[in-house]
């Protein structure tokens, strides 16, 4: 291990903007060159010098501060308006979003980093069930929403355009109608080749009439949406059942609390309908659950204050929301582009169909929302946009000189635990002090803070690590800190 740290680059410290040190910790870094430790003039652009990745600067994130400290903020984070939700005023504050329009907002650098680390779970889970990943037009044809009759039928949700020859479109707010003419487009498809799972990733559109609760209920998100195609309607239901089976262990990962409930079928259509939720005060759905059997569903789907499967439970009230829906389609899109497959007998068979959504925007926003206390950001911690954060000491404080094992820190983290790579940032704003910063990074919601301090400096150097989401404190060696992170799990 020691010979393994004392590989990170001599360079690591001539870029840091603090003095030279007197003493160095060996696993860290090795002693500066007589040349650099001879130079005064002042470093201002330290870069991200160091063990290759080395860490994010924090005083280089690119997050908007004009609307950090309002305390009042509209629920398009507007000056004068009452705040409607946890989740949107704290990422608000955080400089995570920033409002563009109503019900559309900028996703600033680190949220997209915690956005593309969910899409990359959801990739894992759905091609672990064979799902194979495309990307559909956002414009769409008005010609095949007419074709399944939901040009009408969706109403003022669709937003609609004409372009300049006249011809209507729509920005899609989900797909059926497109990926069901791809596929016929392709012709007949062996028996052979199915199930056939297509999903994709991208940003989608409804004209919301009143966008609220930040990315809860917006106008433009991200969306997962997945097609499936199947011989007969017992593989559908089985492909079914395997897509809600990746939506259980996705959320279970995620380390929320959900709930499947039975739901109704709306404007996509079909036969079989279930939402998956997350409770919470803020949810816009009314949920009925069993106390006795533990059956669900949205309220919206019953009359009966008893247990349509027990029948004797009493259903309970709660609140939840929602964050995937699936649904068992049958035959009512592919029979109307046939998208059919051949049989055995080499005869044509349409195809049965299921589609199934996650609100990957709504998502991280549902889990800042049943995670966080009032006044910080918790997220899952697979979601987390850096895993760790380094504070190195006040600049002309007590243990200044500990601010160059600070950067060795960082880039001998990334050698000896190689999931931390490009998962530590390090806040350089050491005008600030340790205090300050340890706010910002806990508002922040960084999974693990290490504070690098006079003890540092010592003998046996130390560490103080902080878990912040227990709020544990404990004082580590540099050993004891790699031994404490081994276990960090990363995406």
């Amino acid at each position: 291990m020691a010979s393994l740290l004392r590989r990170c680059p001599r360079e690591l410290l001539s870029r840091a903007p603090h003095p030279p040190l007197r003493t160095q910790h060996p696993h860290l870094c090795t002693a500066l060159p007589p040349s650099t430790a001879a130079r005064s003039e002042p470093r201002t652009e330290p870069g991200n010098a160091g063990c290759s990745p080395g860490p994010q600067l924090v005083s280089r994130l690119f997050r908007p501060s004009n609307l950090r400290e309002e305390k009042d903020l509209a629920p398009g984070g507007r000056p004068g308006e009452a705040m409607t939700c946890k989740s949107q005023r704290l990422m608000l504050q955080a400089g995570l979003i920033h409002p563009a329009n109503p019900g559309c907002y900028h996703y600033l650098p680190v949220t997209v980093r915690a956005v593309e680390k969910l899409v990359r779970l959801i990739d894992q889970e759905m091609q672990g069930i064979g799902g194979q990943k495309l990307d559909m037009p956002s414009l769409c044809a008005a010609d095949l929403w007419r074709r399944s009759e939901r040009w009408d039928l969706m109403g003022k949700e669709l937003f609609r355009l004409r372009d300049r020859h006249g011809a209507e479109y729509c920005l899609g707010p989900t797909h059926e109608e497109a990926v069901t003419e791809l596929l016929a487009a392709q012709g007949t498809l062996s028996y052979r080749q199915l199930p056939l799972l297509l999903y994709q990733v991208t940003r989608k559109f409804r004209d919301e009439p009143k966008p609220r609760f930040g990315l809860l209920r917006g106008r433009e998100f991200y969306m997962k949406d997945m097609y499936s195609f199947d011989v007969n309607e017992e593989a559908a239901r089985r492909t079914y059942e395997s897509v809600c089976q990746a939506y259980a262990r996705l959320f279970t990962r995620l380390g929320l609390r959900w709930v499947q409930v039975q739901a109704d079928t709306g404007n996509i259509g079909g036969e079989l309908s279930h939402e998956f939720q997350l409770p919470a005060d803020v949810g816009e759905d009314r949920l009925l659950v069993c106390g006795d059997c533990g059956f669900s569903a949205n309220a919206e789907t019953l009359e009966q204050e008893r247990c349509p499967q027990c029948k004797g439970g009493m259903l309970a009230e709660t609140k939840g929301i929602e964050v995937g829906h699936t649904f068992y389609l049958g035959t009512k899109y592919s029979s109307i582009f046939s998208a059919s497959y051949n049989n055995p007998q080499n005869k044509p068979v349409i195809c049965e169909m299921g589609c199934y959504g996650l609100g990957v925007t709504r998502i991280l926003a549902a889990s800042i929302e049943v995670l966080s206390p009032e006044d910080r950001i918790r997220w899952p911690g697979l979601l987390a946009p850096y895993q760790v954060c380094v504070l190195p000491p006040k600049k002309g404080g007590r243990g200044e000189e500990a601010a160059g094992l600070a950067w060795g820190l960082c880039g001998a983290l990334a050698e000896a635990l190689p999931a931390l790579r490009g998962e530590v940032a390090l806040d350089d704003r050491t005008q600030l002090t340790i205090g300050k910063r340890l706010k910002d990074a806990d508002i922040m919601g960084y999974p693990y803070v290490i504070v690098v301090g006079q003890s540092a400096l010592d003998d046996l150097p130390t560490f103080e690590v902080r878990t912040q989401t227990t709020g544990e404190t404990v004082f580590l060696t540099w050993e004891g800190v790699v031994d404490f992170l081994r276990g960090v799990e990363t995406v």
